[in-house]
């Protein structure tokens, strides 16, 4: 084994179980895109993606905003951040720079993380 093995295994060995299959999947596209003629077993029946349900972490009275979005990251892992990024910026600075209140902000976030765990258990989401 050379050292680019080595060190791609040490990091997948740090990944959650989440990003594991994401990466596996990315590895499978980056073969099947290759025209090598090497598509991985997997890719001859194709999977339906299992998306996992958000775990439930229950909300503390007198929540901070940073907090909550930590909060919800954690109770939706399985969303990528990124499509949110825009929405849950925008709240958050309405808080900080507008005065908004928190728990109404919160309300909102938790919206946004629910619409978009609708939206991916859909179809939609990728």
């Amino acid at each position: 084994m050379d050292q680019q093995q080595e060190k791609l295994l040490g990091l997948i060995g740090q990944l959650s179980a989440a990003d594991r299959d994401t990466l596996a999947s990315f590895a499978e596209f980056l073969l099947s895109r290759s025209g090598t003629g090497m598509a991985p077993a997997s890719a001859a029946v194709p999977a339906a993606r299992e998306i996992p349900e958000p775990e439930a972490i229950p909300r503390p009275q007198d929540e901070r905003v940073v907090a909550a979005v930590k909060r919800l990251s954690k109770s939706y892992f399985m969303l990528d951040k990124s499509k949110m990024l825009g929405a849950t910026s925008d709240l958050v600075t309405q808080h900080i720079m507008q005065g908004r209140d928190a728990a109404e902000i919160i309300d909102e976030l938790e919206q946004v993380f629910a619409e978009q765990y609708r939206l991916l258990k859909a179809g939609g989401g990728d």
